[in-house]
């Protein structure tokens, strides 16, 4: 199966998101956002899926999906960026030009347990760390807000518990550790969760080369090198 198409599997939690082609705006003013927003509730009615949190920001946005069943991510994701496109140019007309999204949405799958926390986290604070706001849940466009406006009720509910403590805990930083891992998740679309967890993941979803170092293979003249520079 080719790498794009490849099936989500239902019941795993999966960290989706795209940018701008290069880095552009995409929402460029409050009703924008707000609507990507309700066409998320929108899909959902027709496509069912978990959403469990989201942040939705200028150039990109992160979305934190639960599929029912396997197939299900890529229908649903097809169809929300597929009609956010249309809309898109149908109000900015020929300003808009070119390509709104640099490709194909982002994705890879997370573990249920504290690592889930730690992705709700990141995704929750990206405006915060953004500098957008000083706490995450003023910002409007992420499910922190509809938390702290008593609204959480619309998303679904959590693999895991939420702690008591959930927005005190969204405006602390992450380790540094955490942030890195993360990130190179984003970046590698490697799963996120532990060692074992990690490795049956890639094997039932064929990414395993999420796991193989990036660059061309050190020659064997290189590595003697590096050992004699050891020494």
């Amino acid at each position: 199966m080719p790498r794009a198409e490849r099936t989500s599997a239902g019941g795993v939690v999966y960290h989706v998101l795209n940018r701008g082609n290069r880095r552009r705006r995409i929402f460029h003013k409050p009703a924008d956002a707000r609507a990507f927003v309700n066409l998320m509730w929108e899909i959902k009615r027709e496509i069912p899926m978990r959403i469990l949190g989201y942040c939705i920001m200028n150039n990109h946005w992160h979305l934190g999906l639960m599929p029912y069943h396997d197939g299900d991510l890529p229908c649903f994701m097809h169809r929300l960026t597929t009609t956010h496109v249309r809309r898109y140019f149908e109000h900015y007309h020929d300003d808009a030009g070119g390509h709104v999204y640099q490709g194909r949405y982002k994705n890879f799958p997370c573990q249920c347990d504290a690592h889930f926390l730690t992705l709700l986290r990141y995704i929750e604070a990206n405006a915060l760390r953004a500098g957008l706001v000083t706490r995450a849940e003023a910002y409007p466009f992420s499910s922190a807000w509809l938390l702290a406006n008593g609204r959480g009720g619309v998303l679904d509910e959590w693999p895991v518990e939420r702690p008591a403590n959930w927005l005190e805990l969204i405006n602390q930083p992450l380790a540094e550790s955490e942030l890195l891992d993360v990130q190179t998740c984003v970046n590698r679309g490697r799963p996120f969760g532990s060692g074992d967890w990690v490795t049956q993941m890639c094997k039932l979803l064929g990414l395993d080369f999420t796991l193989r170092p990036r660059g061309r293979p050190r020659s064997a003249k290189e590595q003697e090198a590096t050992l004699d520079n050891q020494e």
